[in-house]
């Protein structure tokens, strides 16, 4: 079997993650590892779990020299940074095969547009890395109900909502540098896998064309005095000068080319989820026909007394974001495969050694980007964003959120 080389850009959470969903797949190695901080330990992880002699590099070039797929994992205000210096790699002679980039592609439009650009400069495969499209979950309820659906008609309604206590690092509180508030970090993903459920048996993950958009925003638990001095002291985040929204909700419709049918995909997403841990719903809803997704009901639980808490040292290894050491427990055996990490990488080494993208492209992270940024412009605007509107493009390619300017304030009612 072909081996596939990847080279992780960036040692922090998601590049844990990813590494631990690898240890998965066939035929995949970590070879090469670039970060500011961290690398010295993910390139242990990846030697200890058969994942290769994970070299760490000190350049992007050099990294990109020891790979044949460099993955951009790194904060997101540095990618577009980052994918020029890949691109002058490449020019030099790198021989990759292809690039992958974690949500969200771009914190504007425009970012997301510019790495597009540097990606079709090197002329690479490219994969835009969406975990939830690729959920078990998801591929055997459309595999379930693909035969109902030509029978009755495709899904009218898809709702989903992700929801947890908050991110780990302070960038990521930081609108300015994150790009915004939960909506950036996580409605990129509950738009996303609510487009794709909502597309007919068998058309690509765009078939179905966005019409309009509407959302709203609010800062509802981290606002609050205390909550903002816990940013403070623990991150350094100020949210009575930088705001971001840790609650997002709105609604987008798509178009039928075919036929002109209009669904709906409903999004949820906060930042004040403290009951287990990471919590993800969805569910798709046609015309007799329904599916259901709780990613909190897991075949295991455990309960841990008062008296025994003191001995479990992170409360992360039961769930993702977990916030609690005791009590009854959810316990996910394998979440990097239960979010779809594994299938996602599995997506990408077979493309990028078949020479072509991922069934999710960097073109695809860009359509993400415009729906996400039109939500933002809804909520700040106070009205639904008509995406057929003339002109709508240049104004999102224009747009900076006032959340992500720093200059929320007002808009988040922050006192």
């Amino acid at each position: 079997m072909e081996t596939l080389r990847v080279g992780f850009i960036g040692a922090g959470f998601i590049a844990k993650f990813e590494a631990l969903a690898m240890t998965h797949i066939r035929g995949i190695e970590l070879s090469a590892v670039y970060a500011k901080k961290g690398s010295e330990q993910l390139a242990d992880f990846a030697k200890k779990n058969g994942l290769g002699e994970c070299k760490v590099c000190s350049s992007v070039a050099e990294l990109c020299n020891n790979c044949d797929a460099v993955a951009i994992l790194a904060p997101n205000f540095v990618r577009v940074e980052l994918a020029g210096e890949i691109v002058e790699a490449v020019k030099a002679g790198a021989p990759l095969k292809g690039l992958i980039c974690e949500k969200p592609l771009g914190r504007t439009v425009k970012e997301a547009q510019e790495l597009v650009r540097l990606a079709k400069e090197t002329k690479l495969p490219t994969a835009y890395l969406e975990n939830q499209i690729y959920m078990p979950a998801i591929k055997a309820q459309l595999e379930q109900l693909a035969p109902t659906q030509k029978a009755m008609g495709p899904m009218a309604l898809a709702r989903s909502a992700e929801e947890h206590a908050g991110p780990h690092e302070g960038w990521f509180w930081d609108p300015t540098q994150q790009g915004g508030g939960v909506l950036s970090d996580m409605g990129c993903h509950s738009i996303a896998v609510s487009w794709f459920v909502l597309n007919p048996v068998g058309k690509p993950p765009t078939f179905l064309k966005p019409v309009s958009v509407s959302a709203e925003v609010g800062l509802l638990k981290w606002g609050l005095p205390r909550w903002r001095k816990a940013l403070l002291d623990n991150y350094g985040v100020d949210y009575t000068k930088t705001p971001a929204e840790d609650f997002a909700t709105g609604m987008v419709t798509f178009e039928n080319p075919e036929n002109g049918q209009r669904v709906k995909a409903q999004f949820t997403n906060s930042w004040m989820y403290d009951k287990q841990g990471l919590r993800l719903m969805m569910d798709g809803l046609g015309p007799g026909y329904a599916f259901e997704i709780n990613s909190l009901m897991s075949p295991l639980t455990v309960f841990i007394g008062d008296d025994a808490a003191e001995a479990v040292a992170d409360a992360e290894t039961a769930l993702e974001k977990a916030t609690a050491t005791r009590g009854l427990l959810t316990v996910q055996p394998n979440e990097a495969d239960l979010y779809g990490y594994v299938a996602e990488f599995v997506d990408a080494r077979n493309a990028f050694l078949e020479g072509r993208d991922a069934l999710l492209n960097w073109e695809y992270g860009l359509e993400i980007t415009k729906l996400c940024q039109a939500a933002y412009m809804a909520a700040e605007k106070g009205q639904v964003v008509d995406l057929t509107a003339p002109g709508i493009d240049q104004e999102l390619e224009n747009y900076t959120s006032l959340i992500a300017q720093g200059k929320a304030q007002e808009q988040l009612n922050v006192k």
